[in-house]
């Protein structure tokens, strides 16, 4: 609503994910087009979300046998460590994107998360002086990273989806881009 009057339209704004001046460019042919290709971007970056989510599932035990991890810490390095994060950050991620520009929160998770993957892969232990962290703190950190970086993927994309198509063919526009998993 903040937005609908900076724009100096009168009267109510649209209801949530009815953005008229969307509705209007997705019906031009180029605007069509556009739509489209926005849509295959949003997909193929969530296929890198899901890619970089289970890269150290995959992975896990050559990981395990490597870095001379047990159970318990591989658990907690592909599941909980994940996943507090992501679940803790998702809502709070949301709301940036609602409140700015949510390509830009979308450009910037793609980045931490990417960098974060990165990261694992070089997780080694880290001698400061006497002090050690070990390898598995490391790997748990840039894991917490990964989660923080993915927690900004799903929530801005759906809301540029309901943006950009209209309700008729919003549930179709989503599908597809779920088959990003």
């Amino acid at each position: 609503a903040r937005l609908w009057r900076q724009s100096g339209k009168a009267g109510k704004p649209p209801p949530m994910g009815e953005n008229t001046d969307m509705a209007t460019t997705a019906s031009s042919p180029s605007g069509a087009q556009s739509v489209r290709l926005t849509l295959w971007i949003l997909l193929v970056v969530y296929v890198f979300n899901f890619i970089d989510r289970q890269i150290v599932n995959i992975l896990q035990e050559d990981i395990k046998a490597d870095l001379g991890l047990n159970d318990t810490q591989l658990g907690m390095m592909t599941g909980l460590a994940f996943a507090v994060v992501y679940c803790t950050m998702g809502i709070p991620v949301a709301r940036i994107a609602d409140s700015t520009s949510r390509k830009g929160v979308m450009v910037v998770s793609l980045a931490i998360w990417s960098g974060f993957t990165a990261l694992c892969g070089l997780a080694n232990p880290i001698h400061i002086g006497t002090f050690t962290i070990s390898a598995f703190v490391v790997l748990l950190i840039t894991r917490m990273g990964v989660g923080l970086g993915e927690a900004g993927g799903s929530p801005p994309a759906h809301a540029m989806i309901s943006d950009l198509y209209e309700k008729e063919k919003r549930g179709r526009a989503l599908a597809l881009y779920s088959a990003g998993l």
